[in-house]
């Protein structure tokens, strides 16, 4: 399956995260990421809540710091990405800078002081987006169906 996804994170406390070339200063919340995968979704996503990993991407550093609570699996042969992190950056504090290196969005990292699903949910129907809720043990625990207004 081909798509986009939205990785749910939560940071206890201040951070600095540590990547090959940056480092990144984050405060405690919650965080979006937005991510494609164009090959694989599942094993993508599946990736992200791995606790042993090489750590390759932005997001696996910050992972390796924090809590994946949830993912929003996004299926669609359109890449999306960067039209996702365009309306999540509507709302959240972005982290300029972070897992944004192949198209035009400075980022694709996204602060919030509260949970930031009403927000996502919003977005996917806004868009007329199928997805799937996938949680940390593994299991798809809810679908969402396409708006079909």
């Amino acid at each position: 399956m081909k798509g986009s996804y939205f990785l749910v994170i939560r940071l206890e406390n201040k951070k600095t995260i540590m990547t090959k070339g940056r480092s990144f200063e984050l405060a405690p919340g919650y965080y979006v990421y937005v991510g494609s995968a164009m090959n694989s979704l599942e094993k993508r996503v599946e990736r992200h809540f791995r606790k042993t990993k090489k750590l390759h991407w932005h997001i696996d550093f910050l992972l390796s710091e924090a809590e994946l609570l949830r993912a929003y699996l996004i299926p669609s042969r359109e890449r999306l990405e960067e039209r996702l992190s365009v309306e999540v950056s509507r709302k959240g504090e972005p982290v300029e800078g972070f897992g944004a290196s192949d198209v035009s969005v400075k980022t694709n990292l996204y602060r919030f002081e509260e949970e930031p699903d009403p927000l996502l949910r919003d977005i996917l129907q806004k868009f007329n987006l199928g997805w799937k809720l996938l949680k940390v043990d593994g299991e798809i625990n809810g679908v969402g169906e396409k708006n079909e207004d």
